[in-house]
């Protein structure tokens, strides 16, 4: 342990520090998931930029080199377990077990490195405000300044990118990357994914809004075609008219559906399992049908026979049936959190991904 102290020491002494990053949280259910650690110039004086990475924010916090050391002996081990501390000649690592037995590693670097003193004033967004497509969905001004009144509708939009990109880079595509959002509406996050998946993936994207409204189909689709120079050449994005259920792709690898109102969402379920899609990804909206069957049935208790009760109570059935539908059908699921509470309530995101593992449909059927 202090081997790895040590040589940190030395790196802020002599100025070689590049980067260092703490990871591997003591405690699983932390919301402090890591924290970067770079050197940066401010005011002519040097400090180092921590910035703590929590389950659903950032924090950004600079300290001198004293207080750095102090920062990092604080949370290591107690906090962390794993720490990888880069320099301009070397690459430390220190490890701590669960029993708290530390490892130590220490390798030269070849190559010739550089510091980057800069300060990030500007925090990093997933999507670009300036592209062209964003004013003219009104999201933006002609100079590509989110507006006062679409900043939350924005920070819904780059999580919803960040966690669809989490849940891509576990999937294996071949070739090109089909996706279907069905019940698009007015693009924003259809626009959203087809941005981000362009700039960061090395694969062709053919990307399809299905919206049965006639009149955004054809504003969005204007949009496109306003916005072709901006846009990659080999990849493509467009909007159709169709309802959910009548809608026939040629081919789909991703199914997207947030928010489908009423049984829109099982349409969006059973296309994306028709098609054998390796992705499916929800935002379920309406519970109306479970709710229904629950308040015929008579048997409504202590606990659903408040409104709002009843009303969570099938909300949760309803999301666990489709769930254990797509388990059923051959599909790993996985919940999330989507967005904020305070920003919608409608925060819950279904993921299934396609598996090959066999399943125990008895078992499914029986729950």
């Amino acid at each position: 342990m202090e081997r790895f102290f040590g040589k940190l020491e030395n790196s802020l002494k002599d100025g070689t520090i590049i980067k260092m990053t703490l990871s591997k949280p003591v405690l699983k259910n932390n919301e402090l998931r890591n924290v970067y650690i770079k050197p940066v110039l401010l005011k002519n004086n040097k400090m180092y930029q921590f910035v703590y990475r929590y389950e659903r924010r950032d924090e950004t916090k600079n300290f001198d080199a004293a207080q750095m050391m102090g920062q990092v002996r604080g949370l290591v081990p107690e906090v962390f377990q794993n720490v990888s501390l880069f320099t301009l000649t070397e690459d430390v690592t220190l490890l701590v077990s669960k029993k708290g037995k530390p490892t130590f590693m220490c390798k030269p670097v070849k190559e010739q490195r550089t510091q980057d003193l800069s300060h990030d004033h500007e925090k990093q967004r997933l999507i670009d405000p300036s592209k062209p497509w964003w004013y003219l969905l009104g999201l933006t001004t002609r100079e590509g300044k989110v507006m006062a009144d679409m900043q939350h509708k924005f920070k819904q939009i780059c999580k919803y990118v960040e966690i669809v990109d989490g849940v891509m880079r576990q999937t294996k595509f071949d070739g090109e990357i089909h996706i279907a959002d069905m019940g698009a509406g007015k693009g924003y996050l259809t626009f959203a994914l087809y941005e981000y998946l362009t700039t960061l993936y090395d694969k062709i994207i053919i990307m399809e809004g299905v919206e049965i409204r006639k009149e955004l189909v054809l504003k969005i689709n204007d949009i496109i075609e306003k916005c072709k120079d901006a846009r990659p050449c080999v990849s493509t994005i467009h909007f159709v008219q169709n309802s959910i259920d009548e809608y026939k792709p040629s081919k789909l690898d991703v199914l997207i559906a947030l928010h489908a109102c009423d049984t829109a969402t099982d349409d969006a379920i059973l296309k994306g399992i028709r098609n054998n899609a390796k992705l499916i990804i929800c935002a379920p909206c309406c519970h109306k049908q479970i709710r229904r069957e629950m308040e015929k049935s008579g048997k409504t208790d202590a606990m659903t026979r408040f409104g709002i009760f009843l009303e969570r109570q099938a909300v949760m059935i309803t999301d666990a049936v489709r769930a254990l539908v797509l388990e059923y059908c051959g599909y790993k699921t996985q919940v999330m959190e989507f967005i904020e509470i305070d920003n919608t309530p409608k925060n819950v995101l279904l993921v299934g991904r396609k598996s090959d593992k066999p399943v125990d449909k008895e078992s499914i059927a029986k729950k």
